[in-house]
């Protein structure tokens, strides 16, 4: 099965323009169904609807998310369209794939006062304060995922305009806008800590990312959330959050102060409004939460 997992990695990549972390996680959660099969003694050409529902429950068992379940179950339905369409061997498409609901959960947020706190935790007097400032100004500023963080080279930017061009998901690229905060920390970084940075490289070469490591190279996603988890343990703040939820936080702010959905559907590069949607929700609960506690009569 690993040629065939190589091709359609290809495929999701070339043909379908398919992200890096769409690509990663499909091939992740194939490879775990893939050795599935081989405990259960079977295979992708002859497995029935009782091999996926014991798939399915054994994936319940341990505990994953019911998205994580239906994305793992879309990565086996579309290998299977694969092989079907490129005639290397015949899987029956009819199989009797269940998909959890999703439900609606609602996306955590920070309040303005706890992300003020957590962007003014690190020490800017450091190199790396000065960094992590930066990056995280830029999240809140921007709305951005973290993956079009880390890929923000410097041509991506333009501190006069206050703009930013990002690569989204399927490489779609936007213009999104920063802040005069966010500017001043990007300024003061760029002229200062990142030259310091790049210094460290030992080989010299030059690295167009904006965001670099300690040694000098395009820092990584998951590096960025390590330096969130820091500084949200220094901040004291108390709900756990990730990047993500600085994003969540942008949105839910704009919408509080009267943003339409439209320009927030635009900022944060969502293709459906129904992506954006779930944010009205939580402005409403926020809404009530705030009602019921503060009205005399609620």
């Amino acid at each position: 099965m690993g040629d065939i997992l190589e091709n359609f990695i290809s495929f999701l990549k070339i043909e379908k323009n398919a992200s890096e972390w769409t690509q990663r996680k499909y091939l992740e959660d194939l490879k775990q169904f893939s050795m599935f099969l081989e405990q259960q003694g079977s295979s992708l050409q002859n497995m029935d609807h009782l091999v996926i529902r014991h798939f399915l429950s054994a994936l319940q068992k341990k505990g994953y998310a019911r998205t994580t379940v239906a994305r793992k179950l879309s990565a086996i339905r579309s290998l299977i369209r694969y092989i079907n369409r490129e005639n290397s061997m015949a899987v029956n498409e009819r199989l009797s794939f269940f998909t959890p609901k999703r439900g609606q959960s609602l996306p955590k947020f920070l309040y303005l006062t706890e992300i003020i706190t957590l962007i003014e935790s690190p020490d800017t007097n450091t190199v790396l304060g000065s960094r992590d400032r930066a990056i995280m100004e830029t999240l809140y500023a921007a709305g951005i995922r973290v993956s079009e963080l880390v890929g923000l080279s410097l041509e991506s930017i333009d501190l006069d305009s206050r703009l930013l061009k990002v690569k989204g998901k399927g490489n779609k690229e936007r213009f999104v806008l920063i802040g005069k905060y966010a500017e001043s920390s990007l300024r003061s970084y760029l002229e200062l800590s990142r030259t310091k940075l790049l210094e460290k490289r030992k080989d010299g070469s030059f690295e167009k990312a904006i965001f670099l490591n300690k040694y000098g190279f395009r820092l990584s996603d998951r590096s960025i959330r390590r330096i969130i988890e820091k500084y949200i343990k220094k901040a004291s703040v108390k709900t756990k959050a990730s990047p993500h939820t600085i994003r969540h936080s942008f949105a839910t702010h704009l919408l509080d102060a009267g943003a339409d959905l439209r320009t927030v559907q635009e900022l944060l590069g969502h293709v459906n409004l129904s992506s954006t949607q779930i944010y009205t929700h939580l402005t409403k609960e926020n809404v009530k939460i705030i009602y019921n506690s503060a009205h005399p009569r609620a």
